[in-house]
């Protein structure tokens, strides 16, 4: 063992509970007030709270399995477990004459530094990947030009079978920052069949023509022919807001992350009248999930209740 690894492991002995002390109650419950804190004493976020939990109870668990722990203490303590909002909130979903600005104003990050070839014209196929076929960042940074069919004319599709995360490299088999995965909440060799627009397909069609393709088949790569990293995209897609959204929008959360493309175009979906299966499917979804999170999104639901309810009670 390294001297340094050493260390830490003697100096984790000395200041660690033993696993006696855990069946008291009182020992634990001050770990579940310090998870509810961030590093500076103040308050952590609903969804870091319960992650942080989870993990706690997670290895309580593995004690008892174990037979290091007769039961998990967590179970034995009252305490509340933080709410978190888990829909979308509809202020950050573009419509499309935004979303289309946004895609030409993506176009002229960068230009004058770069000969007119700059880092948003390399990109904004990338975000018209995510608003008209709803895919997530790591999908459309690992997208390749053999998952991608795209006639001359008419619809096309996108098939999709694995992401790329962005991680810290040191929790990579391979050291680097973007790992090889598969599609998030689907099997390891499950694919997802996306059709797109031909507004996508021209898109797509002339990014290949204008800047290639990777050695891999990856359609969007760094200037250096990198995976693209979310600091890089998330700084391109800051400087479109600015040139194609208004002062007071641009201090609004409206499409505040590239992320936010991804719920602009589910949205659209369901305020189009797909049904929910449907949009489920093509944006790698649960039926329950979608319309739990993006329930606040479907506009016109208010109007067509109210006037139910009045034609009942007029009737």
């Amino acid at each position: 063992m390294p001297a340094d690894i050493a260390r830490a492991v003697r100096w984790l002995e000395t200041a660690s509970l033993t696993m006696q002390d855990l069946n008291d109650t009182k020992a634990v419950r001050p770990a579940l007030d310090a998870l509810a804190l961030r590093l500076d004493g103040k308050q952590a976020g609903a969804n870091t709270i319960r992650r942080k939990r989870a993990v706690l109870h997670h290895l309580f668990e593995y004690a008892v399995e174990l037979e290091e722990l007769p039961s998990n203490p967590l179970h034995r303590i009252k305490w509340k477990v933080p709410k978190t909002t888990e829909t979308v909130d509809p202020r950050v979903v573009v419509n499309p004459r935004q979303a289309r600005e946004l895609l030409i104003a993506l176009t002229y990050v960068g230009k004058r530094q770069r000969n007119g070839k700059g880092r948003g014209r390399r990109l904004m196929a990338m975000f018209a990947c995510m608003y008209f076929a709803a895919l997530r960042p790591a999908e459309a940074v690992g997208l390749r030009e053999q998952d991608c069919h795209l006639p001359a004319e008419g619809w096309g599709h996108i098939t999709l079978d694995s992401s790329r995360p962005e991680v810290n490299r040191r929790w990579t088999d391979t050291g680097d920052t973007h790992e090889l995965r598969g599609l998030k909440h689907r099997g390891q060799d499950d694919v997802r069949r996306i059709p797109i627009p031909p507004e996508l397909v021209k898109i797509l069609r002339q990014h290949i023509e204008e800047f290639g393709v990777a050695p891999d088949g990856r359609l969007f790569r760094s200037e250096r022919g990198g995976v693209v990293a979310s600091t890089a995209y998330t700084e391109v897609w800051q400087e479109a807001r600015t040139l194609a959204l208004t002062p007071a929008q641009v201090a609004s959360p409206l499409a505040r992350r590239p992320y936010d493309l991804r719920h602009a175009a589910v949205s659209l979906w369901l305020n189009g009248g797909v049904p929910a299966p449907e949009v489920a499917a093509r944006a790698g979804h649960g039926v329950d999930v979608l319309l739990r999170v993006y329930a606040k999104c479907i506009d016109g639901q208010e109007e067509i209740v109210n006037q139910r309810i009045a034609d009942v009670l007029t009737a």
